[in-house]
C-alpha cells in the first residue's frame, strides 16, 4: 500500500501528458528503478509502472529482435478462456491462454532472453502504457475515449490529438532499432469468446480484434518493486 509520501502524482512530472518519458521521485518506489521510459533494465527496457492487487510493479519490454513477434493469431479456437480476461495481469492471462492451446502464448512463455524466463504477453493496461510512454510515430491520436488506464501509476486518461506525442527516446522512434511497429499489437486480455483487446501503435486506437486476426505481440516481464 502506498503511503502519503508515495502517492501517485509524485511519480511523473508535469509533462506526463505530453511524453511520459520523465519520471520523478522514483526513489519513493525503489532506488533500482530507472527514471526514464526506454532505459535499459532487467533484461530489456523500462516500460513504466503499474499497480494491482495492492502491489507496485515495474514493466520490462523485451528487446525487439527477440521478443517482438508476428503477425500471429491470438488463438485458433473461438472459446471463452477462463482466467484470460484481466486488464492488468498479463502473466496470468498468458498462462491461461497457453493452457487452452494458444501457440503464441506457449511461444512467449518459452522465451529465454538475457537470462530471464518470465516473459509474457502484456495485458490491455500493460500494452497501453507502452504506447503512452514509447509512441513511435508522429501521427495524431484517435480520441474516441482511448487511453484510460486504471492500472498505470498514475492512472492514464484518454488521449488528446497530440498527447501522447512521439517518444523522445530515439531508440524507440519509428524506424529505429527498438521501435514498435506502426500497427496494432494484440494484448493478452480476452474480450469475448471470439475476440481480444488490441492496441494501435500508430494512433492509439484500442481495438477489439478477432482471435483469428493476425497481429503483433511484444513480450514483457513484470518486477515487483513495492
Amino acid at each position: 500500500m502506498l503511503t502519503a509520501a508515495q502517492s501517485w502524482p509524485l511519480f511523473f512530472d508535469s509533462t506526463f501528458g505530453s511524453n511520459m518519458n520523465s519520471i520523478v521521485d522514483i526513489a519513493a518506489v525503489s532506488k533500482d528503478v530507472p527514471t526514464k521510459f526506454g532505459a535499459e533494465w532487467e533484461g530489456g527496457y523500462f516500460g513504466g509502472i503499474l499497480t494491482f492487487g495492492g502491489d507496485v510493479y515495474g514493466q520490462v519490454i523485451s528487446p525487439k529482435a527477440l521478443g517482438d513477434i508476428g503477425p500471429a493469431i491470438w488463438h485458433s479456437d473461438y472459446t471463452l478462456i477462463t482466467g484470460a480476461d484481466s486488464f492488468f495481469d498479463g502473466l496470468g492471462n498468458t498462462k491461461a491462454m497457453a493452457e487452452a492451446g494458444s501457440e503464441i502464448a506457449q511461444q512467449v512463455l518459452e522465451l529465454r532472453i538475457n537470462g530471464r524466463d518470465d516473459w509474457h504477453i502484456g495485458s490491455r493496461d500493460q500494452v497501453e502504457l507502452m504506447y503512452r510512454g514509447l509512441k513511435p510515430t508522429t501521427d495524431e491520436n484517435d480520441v474516441y475515449r482511448y487511453g484510460d488506464n486504471p492500472s498505470s501509476l498514475p492512472p492514464g486518461y484518454p488521449y488528446t490529438l497530440h498527447l501522447p506525442g512521439q517518444t523522445e527516446v530515439e531508440l524507440f522512434r519509428d524506424g529505429c532499432a527498438e521501435a514498435f511497429e506502426a500497427t496494432w499489437y494484440f494484448t493478452s486480455t480476452q474480450y469475448s469468446a471470439n475476440s481480444a483487446w488490441g492496441q494501435g501503435f500508430d494512433d492509439g486506437t484500442q481495438t477489439i480484434a478477432g482471435k483469428y486476426g493476425r497481429g503483433r505481440f511484444r513480450a514483457v516481464r513484470m518486477i515487483k518493486i513495492l
